[in-house]
C-alpha cells in the first residue's frame, strides 16, 4: 500500500495506535463510571 510506504517513520504509527488504544481505554472508564452512577 503506498500510504504505508509515504511514512518513513514507524514510531508515527505506533504513536498514533497507542493514544488510539488510550482513547478506547479511558471511554471504556468513562461508561463503567457512569454506569456504577447510574445504577442504584
Amino acid at each position: 500500500m503506498p500510504v504505508l510506504e509515504e511514512n518513513p517513520n514507524p514510531k508515527n504509527g505506533q504513536k498514533a495506535l497507542l493514544t488510539i488504544l488510550g482513547v478506547m481505554l479511558g471511554i471504556t472508564v468513562v461508561i463503567s463510571v457512569i454506569a456504577t452512577l447510574a445504577s442504584p
